[in-house]
């Protein structure tokens, strides 16, 4: 299963992330420690912004293994971002191309996911039928997780218009999900869904665990807050808020280093949301409250 990483907050060489923790998520992409397929070799991308020049976010992506990708460690050492994503591909849903590979870049929004709508070809006409001609013209891939992007910018253009809160883009993602989950009913295909999303607008940082049948296990999903993320003599950790206007948010599908202090696991079936404050909050995706802060992971 694809792993992936998200950073929000003070501004951090993407180079340190990647590369610098002992579980990083280019050793993932070899040998993922918390997933039944431990390579995630089909591709690789990064997605950063620099509003600094403009609201939309640079991307880079290749089908090549992400540790086999010289350039993606020569520009990871010159990217500093205070916004950033990157993802390995185990490819399930679509083949092995660069317009398959995640993040996938709307305007100003990154997406992307790990997990799978199953059976997700019983559905993609009927799914791509509902979509605006712009944003059908707009998506180029075959992947589940593109069409679920596609399908939140629709349901998001249909209801708000511009500069979209963090509350109002966990209502529409939990709207795409709903929708897909309720196709799925109508065509007969009964299979379980293993979706996590993780999106952005540039200023604020949605992050989903899903599954459709809670009975069995979601995959995982983790998040880090602090007041910044540093590597120092090889080790990584996020350090202890000291001064209010620092604060820093990692979210990753798979930990990156053994600190548990450093790690708190996103319940199933919720949302987190990092405004554009950097406030955290966990919210139940059935009823869009609040909940109690997260526990340190296991």
């Amino acid at each position: 299963m694809c792993r992936f990483l998200a950073y929000s907050g003070k501004p951090l060489l993407m180079y340190d992330l990647l590369y610098g923790p002992k579980n990083s998520l280019i050793k993932q992409s070899i040998a993922a420690n918390e997933a039944e397929e431990p390579l995630n070799g089909d591709g690789f991308g990064i997605g950063w912004y620099e509003h600094s020049l403009d609201n939309e976010p640079a991307l880079y992506t290749s089908i090549r293994p992400a540790w086999n990708d010289r350039n993606l460690t020569s520009l990871s050492k010159k990217i500093l971002s205070n916004c950033f994503f990157a993802h390995v591909r185990a490819a399930n849903v679509g083949e092995v191309s660069e317009a398959n590979c995640h993040p996938f870049q709307y305007k100003n929004f990154l997406f992307m996911h790990n997990g799978s709508v199953d059976d997700f070809q019983t559905i993609k006409r009927y799914l791509k039928r509902k979509l605006s001609d712009e944003v059908y013209n707009w998506v180029r891939g075959s992947t589940d997780s593109e069409h679920i992007f596609a399908l939140f910018i629709h349901n998001l253009h249909q209801k708000y218009k511009n500069n979209p809160t963090a509350t109002q883009m966990v209502e529409v993602l939990k709207q795409t999900i709903d929708e897909i989950v309720e196709m799925k009913k109508e065509f007969g295909v009964t299979s379980n869904d293993y979706i996590n999303i993780v999106l952005s607008d540039g200023h604020r940082l949605i992050a989903l665990r899903y599954i459709t049948d809670t009975s069995e296990a979601a995959s995982t999903l983790y998040f880090s807050e602090g007041s910044r993320y540093e590597c120092s003599d090889g080790v990584c950790r996020m350090r202890d808020i000291t001064k209010k206007d620092e604060h820093s948010v990692l979210i990753v599908s798979e930990k990156l280093t053994n600190i548990k202090k450093d790690w708190k696991e996103v319940p199933t079936n919720h949302f987190l949301i990092v405004d554009d404050k950097q406030n955290v909050s966990v919210v139940d995706y059935k009823t869009l409250k609040e909940v109690a802060p997260a526990k340190a992971a296991a």
